[in-house]
Order: structure tokens, then C-alpha cells, then sequence
């Protein structure tokens, strides 16, 4: 058993909405709906916009919780320092297969998001803004608010904004991640350590958030600081957006105020009464078992007071029925795969570590489990980005959480139960199965100039390779719109210049998989 979430799944809301509003009336809010919904966003000033963050305690909702107010402040003094225009960029790069609520939102509520960061933007200067995205639904629905508000990257406007393509991974995501993608490079961790607000897109200081913390951001500049603070705890206010699956029968994302407890949403997303374990933050994140999740808040204070993490908000419970030992092994596989490759501590670490878990979950007793403690231990730290840090976390959290099925797999071979597959996980060969944009484009080969330099192999492998005689083979497909920034940069390298960009002949565009599902059932 093994099922993905949908890009969009079920969204729910308790209480009043804030950035739900409007989601009972359309599918997805357009522009105009948008201002109906929501009203007419006035514009501030950095100071001003500053001290609306830190009134209200917004911090960053991709999982690292940094305070919204210290980098804004952090990024304009930086461009009045060096006198360069800073960039904005929304991280929508939802990598995470337990992660969907940015999805929802650049799906549903794309203008929500722009409204934010085009505050943001405004209010320090900014004359570019880029969006980052991992899914078609999501490029597709930006593509089209950006269209709706005039905003292109043509020279010579006011603020030129783009759409960037991340691969769907969990690496890809990292904010150093995006930043290297958006300059052109691969969408990964460079290695080194380097603070976007001084130096990011272009070299410029960079503004990156992600997508629900400048949501939040519309709504409270709209609301104002006092009657924002209304909803929720006086020190975390607002709402929050959680991502429910694992073990229950309504998948969903779901908008909650602050200090609403954990196992009223678990109840709603149909979780069992008694969960054995509850994860929580994602697969960066903690298990609670469950009387530590009938107690929690859905706060970051409250689940780090019960050993949780509120994360990238993905939540998971798993009932008494699975071997957690084996969801927790299931999970391990999938981050060591997900390494970059680039430092000793992911490449070697992660999968010896996932290794050690399997002996442990197999019979290996005592000796297997300390040498799987060991392994975790010495990857903590020492990695070139966060991913061997927070896969470490997970494992740690794995050992911590379920001491008696570890004791019945290290003591007498194994607990009993087999391992149902509950948490989600992308399907096999899933980079392949949606289809990506067409850029109406293609790359072509002039031979008579090609010397087999081999370079644009190296540069954009998903559509050249390198055939046995060490020249070029391509694929025979249009240039995705997501590859197009790679495809011209092959181009320009090519020191033959035999490689060149032609256009490709007419196709269907293609359509979101939903859409293809609604035409193949026949419904309206």
C-alpha cells in the first residue's frame, strides 16, 4: 500500500478562514474573485511592513521558522549598503511527498501569495521577482495570476517577474537550493554556506520566503496587527495550513488557528482514536506518540514542548495495525535516495544509515542497533546543507518514539506486524509520469560543426546524452518550459557552436492530469 497524495487534496477549515477565504465559493481564486474575496491591498513601507511581521510573530512556513521581520530588514539593509536592487523570490518548491499545503495554495489562491511578496517587493525596492515551483498544476496556476496582473519578464518593466521549475525533491527545496536553480545552476545545495539576504539571485540581496508565509503576510497587512492577533495564541497568532495524511481516511490540508488541539484534527482527517505514533513536521521532523499528541496544541511551542516539531506542517499519524520500525525504514530509503551527493555525510551516510535500520527491522540484535546509532550519530553536523541534519532528526526521533517495537525487533526478531506502507511515499518512476510543459520549442545539432565536446550532455542530461561514440543524442521532445533556461545556456556554451534552439512543430498543449481525467470520464 502505497498511495500519493494528490496535488490538490481535500481542504477544511476550522473556525473563520483566512487564507482559505473564498475556497467554498471557486475552485481556484482568479483575480478578480481574488479582489471580491479579499478587497484592495494598500502598499507600505519597509519599516512599516517590518514591524506588521515582528507584531505578529510571522515566522517562515517552510519549516525552518526563521522571523519574517529580521530578514526584511536584513535584505533592504544589505541593498541600501551595496546599493543593488534586491530580488524577491517565493519558494513554492514543495518537494516532500507528506507536504501539499503551498500546492493548494499557488493552486487555488495564487494572487494571495503575490499579493505578499509584491508588498514586500515594493516595500524595499525590488524590481524582480521570481516564483519557484515543482508541479505543472502549480506553474500553470502561476503562470496564469502573473498573466492576469501583466507581470512578465520583458525588459523594461516596473518589476519583471519569471516562474522558475525545481525538480520534485526534498533537496530541491532548500532555500540555497532554489537560489542556485533561479541563477541557472542545478537545483541544489551548492555546498557552502551563504546568506541569500546578503547574496543570492544574481548576486543580489534576496528576499525568500515561502509561499504561506507571504500569504500570511496579504492577509495581516489587510486585517492589521490587532485584529490578525484576534485568531489564535497571543504569542503565535494567526492560522496555520497542515498537511493530514498517513494513517487516515480523508487526506486533506487544513487551516486551523493556533492553540486548536492536535487531536481535534486528527479526528477530523479520520485518524484511529489511539494512533500508535504521530509524526510530525514532515520527514525532517519528530514522532509524539499518542498521549503527547492528545495533549499537543497546534503551536510550534506547544509540539516542541512534547517533543514535535510544527516543520513544514505535515502530520502523520500511523494506527496500532503497522510495524512503525518498517514505516520509519520506508522513509529512511526514500531520504538517503534523496541525497545531492555532494558531502560524505549524505552520499555514505544516509544510506548506511538506512542500511542499519533494515539490520535492526531484520534480526540483527544489539550489535546492528548500536551500529546504527553510531552512524546517525556522525552524520549530525556535518553535512554540506540540512538534509543529513534533519534525516539524522527523523532516525533519532524513530529510535526515541518507539522503544518497545525496537526492543521486540533487537530481543526476539521482530514485533509481529507487518509494515502496511501508510506514510506516503511518490509512486515508482513518478519524475516521469506527469508530463511537462512544452516550451514550443526544440534543440538541434548542426553536425557539420559538432566536435563531441560532450558539454551540453552535462549541462541539460535530461534531454542530451551521450551516445557510444561520444556525440550527442537527443531527445527526440520539446524543450519543458522548465529546462528552457538550461537548454539556452547549453547553447551558449557549446564551443562548436553547433548546438542551436528551433522551433518545434505544433503539438496539443498539455493538460493538468486532472483535466485529462475530467475529458477521459466525460464529465462537465
Amino acid at each position: 500500500m502505497n498511495v500519493p497524495l494528490p496535488d490538490v487534496p481535500e481542504v477544511r477549515v476550522v473556525g473563520l478562514p483566512q487564507l482559505t477565504t473564498g475556497f467554498d465559493l471557486v475552485e481556484r481564486l482568479g483575480l478578480a474573485m481574488h479582489l471580491k474575496v479579499h478587497g484592495p491591498l494598500e502598499p507600505m513601507t519597509g519599516e512599516r511592513l517590518a514591524e506588521l511581521a515582528e507584531s505578529i510573530s510571522l515566522r517562515g512556513r517552510g519549516g525552518a521558522g526563521f522571523p519574517f521581520g529580521k530578514k526584511l530588514r536584513a535584505v533592504a539593509k544589505a541593498s541600501v549598503r551595496r546599493g543593488v536592487r534586491p530580488v524577491v523570490v517565493i519558494n513554492g518548491s514543495e518537494g516532500e511527498p507528506a507536504c501539499r499545503k503551498d500546492t493548494v495554495l499557488l493552486n487555488r489562491a495564487p494572487h494571495l501569495i503575490l499579493d505578499g511578496a509584491l508588498l514586500a517587493a515594493e516595500a524595499i525596492g525590488a524590481r524582480t521577482l521570481v516564483v519557484a515551483v515543482t508541479r505543472n498544476s502549480t506553474e500553470i496556476s502561476v503562470r496564469s495570476a502573473l498573466a492576469e496582473r501583466g507581470l512578465s519578464d520583458r525588459r523594461g518593466r516596473h518589476l519583471r517577474a519569471r516562474v522558475v521549475r525545481t525538480p520534485e525533491r526534498m533537496v530541491s527545496g532548500e532555500a540555497s537550493a532554489v537560489i542556485r536553480a533561479v541563477n541557472g545552476g542545478p537545483a541544489l545545495p551548492p555546498g557552502r554556506r551563504e546568506r541569500a539576504a546578503e547574496s543570492g539571485v544574481a548576486g543580489a540581496p534576496t528576499l525568500l520566503s515561502n509561499a504561506e508565509t507571504y500569504a500570511q503576510l496579504a492577509v495581516a497587512a489587510r486585517l492589521g496587527s490587532r485584529r490578525y492577533g484576534h485568531t489564535g495564541l497571543p504569542d503565535e497568532p494567526g492560522t496555520v495550513l497542515l498537511t493530514v495524511s498517513g494513517a487516515v481516511a480523508r487526506p486533506m490540508v487544513i487551516e486551523v488557528p493556533t492553540g486548536v488541539p492536535l487531536r481535534y484534527v486528527l479526528e477530523l482527517a479520520g485518524a484511529p482514536p489511539f494512533p500508535q505514533g504521530v509524526l510530525t513536521g514532515g520527514y525532517h521532523g519528530n514522532w509524539i506518540d499518542a498521549i503527547a499528541s492528545h495533549d499537543a496544541l497546534v503551536s510550534r511551542a506547544s509540539l516542541a514542548a512534547v517533543g514535535g516539531a510544527l516543520g513544514a506542517g505535515a502530520v502523520l499519524p500511523i494506527g496500532p495495525d503497522t510495524c512503525p520500525i518498517g514505516e520509519s525504514l520506508r522513509i529512511a530509503n526514500w531520504l538517503a535516495a534523496e541525497t545531492a551527493g555532494q558531502c560524505g555525510p549524505c552520499k555514505l551516510g544516509l544510506p548506511a544509515a538506512a542500511g542499519g535500520l533494515s539490520d535492526v527491522l531484520n534480526g540483527g540484535g544489539p550489535a546492528a542497533l548500536e551500529a546504527l546509532r553510531e552512524v546517525t550519530q556522525a552524520v549530525k553536523g556535518r553535512g554540506a546543507c540540512k538534509h543529513p541534519d534533519g534525516s539524522a532528526r527523523f532516525l533519532t526521533s524513530t529510535l526515541s518514539a518507539f522503544t518497545d517495537d525496537l526492543a521486540a525487533h533487537v530481543l526476539d526478531g521482530g514485533c509481529g506486524r507487518e509494515t502496511l506502507g501508510v506514510l506516503p511515499l511518490p509512486a515508482p518512476g513518478y519524475e516521469g509520469l506527469e508530463e511537462s510543459i512544452p516550451s514550443g520549442e526544440k534543440l538541434a545539432v548542426d553536425w557539420t560543426l559538432c566536435q563531441g565536446h560532450g558539454l551540453c550532455a552535462d549541462i541539460v542530461p535530461e534531454l542530451i546524452r551521450l551516445g557510444p561514440d561520444g556525440y550527442p543524442a537527443l531527445a527526440d521532445a520539446a524543450v519543458p518550459v522548465h529546462l528552457r533556461g538550461r537548454a539556452q545556456r547549453a547553447v551558449r556554451r557549446c564551443p562548436a557552436l553547433a548546438l542551436r534552439i528551433e522551433q518545434a512543430p505544433a503539438e496539443r498543449p498539455a493538460l493538468p492530469s486532472a483535466e485529462r481525467r475530467a475529458l477521459g470520464s466525460g464529465r462537465d
